[in-house]
């Protein structure tokens, strides 16, 4: 049950003044297209469970384990019976550590472990998740540090995962891999800081140490996506926290996330959002500044 929404925004409510909420939902209740500041774990006990992210269609199986990052919109549809756990957690707690702000970009919009497609993945997953409900549901003596510890094992495993798989970095040793992974890595952390200002190509070149194509190509290649595209989506990212304030423009906000014009600014936030930034602003329920 979503307990606070506004407009399409839900307040995640957590408990003992504990950052994570675990949960077993057993409610055959639809979800309508929402999003929250908290990360979201969703996996299924008993019956199936349906997730709409970004316009695409997950059906999720008994087991499966489906992580939604913080700020994506998504829908949720229930059978008329079954059984799943819900786990949100307070993303920002993790935010400061090295790495995590980028690692966690490469999971969006989502990321759907299932057994039958990355059986050790997940053989070493849901067993990690069994620790952290356990300990979660405990009156264990530090137990929220257990559970977080429990957390952040689950994404430097992710995050590693998604680094190693065999057709990233291809035709390279691990010494060379490493060094590319911690240059890459260092440029991510860097976009990320400065996503609202001029960033040029040649300056993130410069930065990683390689020359320009080389860069822009082992960019993609790890990422898996380009340079331009993860610099527009972490703008984006910023213009979402902008466009919950209703005093604030549609141009303002565009102006203030890194964008060099409205139109710019419309095409692309439609592009990895699925509506315009005007319609987003609505669906938070406040009505854009004319």
């Amino acid at each position: 049950m979503i307990e606070f929404l506004n407009g399409a925004k839900e307040t995640v409510s957590y408990r003992e003044h504990f950052g994570i909420r675990i949960y077993l939902n057993q409610e055959a209740e639809d979800y309508p297209i929402h999003w929250h500041t908290a990360a979201e774990i969703i996996m299924p006990l008993e019956n199936v469970y349906t997730a709409v992210i970004n316009g695409t269609k997950y059906v999720l199986h008994p087991n499966d384990i489906l992580v939604i990052p913080s700020g994506e919109l998504h829908e949720l549809f229930a059978p008329k019976s079954g059984k799943r756990i819900i786990l949100q957690f307070d993303w920002s707690l993790l935010y400061n550590l090295t790495g995590f702000d980028s690692t966690f970009h490469l999971l969006r919009p989502c990321l759907l472990v299932t057994s039958s497609e990355n059986e050790d993945l997940h053989g070493i997953l849901r067993p990690l998740l069994d620790q952290l409900i356990d300990e979660y549901f405990s009156n264990s003596v530090l137990k929220e540090a257990s559970a977080y510890s429990l957390l952040i094992q689950l994404f430097v495993l992710l995050g590693r995962n998604f680094m190693n798989q065999e057709h990233r970095l291809l035709n390279n040793s691990n010494q060379k891999q490493h060094k590319y992974i911690d240059k890459l890595l260092q440029v991510c952390n860097y976009m990320n800081e400065h996503c609202t200002e001029d960033i040029q190509v040649e300056d993130l070149s410069k930065l990683s140490g390689f020359s320009k194509f080389h860069f822009m190509r082992l960019f993609k290649q790890f990422i898996g996506m380009s340079y331009y595209d993860y610099l527009n989506q972490h703008r984006i990212m910023h213009a979402e926290k902008l466009l919950i304030d209703p005093n604030l423009s549609v141009m303002e906000i565009a102006m203030s996330s890194g964008f060099g014009s409205l139109p710019t600014f419309n095409r692309v936030f439609k592009k990895y959002k699925k509506c315009t930034p005007t319609e987003y602003k609505c669906l938070q329920g406040n009505h854009p500044p004319r």
